[in-house]
């Protein structure tokens, strides 16, 4: 009886490999690099993206007045903000060693966290990132904090 078996499962086995070997180029040709998804982007793509947001930030933040649009103070003025509001005070400490010895503003920094605070917490589950936050604040410590919509006004009890 295993005499029998062993030329059932070889066909088997060679019907299944000749399957795979005739479906592959037909899976491959479905697959193809034009079909995927406009939100899928290569890695040397997603770096391009993120530089160019990276500059225009910067050509942004370099519209403010005195030392505080300079990219070293931006750059680490930003740093300190996230790290206090991390609540990690004992390396912002040492950034704003660093961001003193620029020459940066520290008004704007105080200024800039106090908008950051004024905010309130970031949801998790939200798009915002914290680091988008801080540089809006940053750009525009003075603005004042997107209230949450109203709900709907319940009818008077008479």
């Amino acid at each position: 009886m295993l005499c029998s078996v062993r030329p059932f499962a070889a066909a088997l086995l060679g019907g299944l490999l000749l399957t795979a070997a005739v479906t592959a180029p037909a899976f491959a040709q479905n697959s193809a690099p034009e079909q995927k998804p406009a939100e899928q982007q290569s890695p040397e793509e997603q770096a391009k993206e993120a530089q160019r947001r990276s500059i225009e930030e910067y050509n942004e933040a370099a519209k403010l007045p005195g030392n505080a649009g300079l990219p070293e103070c931006v750059w680490s003025g930003r740093r300190i903000a996230m790290l206090l509001w991390r609540d990690d005070i004992d390396t912002a400490r040492r950034h704003m060693e660093l961001y003193e010895r620029f020459g940066c503003p520290t008004e704007h920094l105080k200024i800039a966290f106090r908008c950051l605070v004024r905010q309130g917490n970031i949801d998790p589950k939200a798009q915002e990132r914290l680091s988008e936050r801080v540089h809006a604040c940053w750009v525009n410590p003075d603005s004042t904090p997107s209230a949450p919509a109203a709900p709907a006004a319940a009818p008077a009890a008479q």
